[in-house]
């Protein structure tokens, strides 16, 4: 049991620096998404997207996605062990199950993004206006109809599993909840929304960081 207590603080080290990581790269990889690919009217001509600096960003967003998914993972891993046997087997299930869903969503939505540049974009020319419009909106259709509302029920689940088990403040819990409403009725339809998701996640994990380091101390003037 003591060293269950021990190791209680350096797994919620582990699980914020996890998600700090992701959090910082999710929220990269979409920006430069959305300044390389840009949504509306002007976007439809796809002329703005022969500029150098459009297709460099795209590629740099494209490299951050892999490694985002990779951090997030070990996010939820972490998460996960700190919950250990108290975890409610249904939130659990539905926690871990919208995040491999989301990080696979994302996953897609990067490939559909490399797809536009690869394939529309040969040699600096033009991109062809149909195969253009067709990879920019299901690039954004899977990320901002799909991942957004898969990330909406990662956090709802995480926030509520937090609140039961005693291991996230209630303020906290309810920023998630707050996320969640608006990830599922709002990021699909106001641009740049999506970014709540990166910023609660960056919130959530600087704030186990600190738990941690309280949790640390607390052990090491009981010991």
């Amino acid at each position: 049991m003591q060293e269950q207590a021990q190791r209680m603080p350096e797994t919620r080290r582990a699980a914020g620096l996890a998600g700090v990581v992701f959090a910082l790269l999710l929220a990269a990889a979409i920006v430069l998404v959305r300044l390389s690919l840009p949504e509306g009217a002007k976007a439809v001509t796809a002329q703005g997207f022969i500029d150098s600096g459009h297709r460099d960003a795209l590629r740099t967003a494209l490299a951050l996605v892999p490694f985002a998914g990779v951090f997030f993972l070990w996010f939820v891993g972490v998460v996960r062990a700190h919950i250990g046997t108290g975890e409610d087997k249904f939130v659990s299930t539905v926690f871990l199950g919208s995040g491999l869903v989301f990080i696979a969503t994302m996953f897609g939505a990067a490939a559909a993004a490399g797809a536009v540049l690869a394939v529309t974009h040969p040699a600096g020319t033009t991109p062809t206006l149909p195969s253009w419009d067709f990879g920019r909106h299901f690039a954004y259709t899977l990320m901002t109809e799909y991942a957004t509302r898969m990330a909406a029920v990662f956090a709802c689940s995480l926030s509520l599993l937090g609140h039961r088990l005693g291991i996230l403040p209630r303020w906290l819990s309810v920023l998630g909840l707050l996320t969640a409403l608006t990830l599922l009725f709002v990021a699909s339809s106001v641009p740049w929304a999506e970014l709540i998701f990166p910023a609660w996640s960056l919130l959530l994990s600087v704030h186990l960081i600190l738990a941690s380091g309280g949790a640390r101390s607390r052990t090491a003037a009981h010991t």
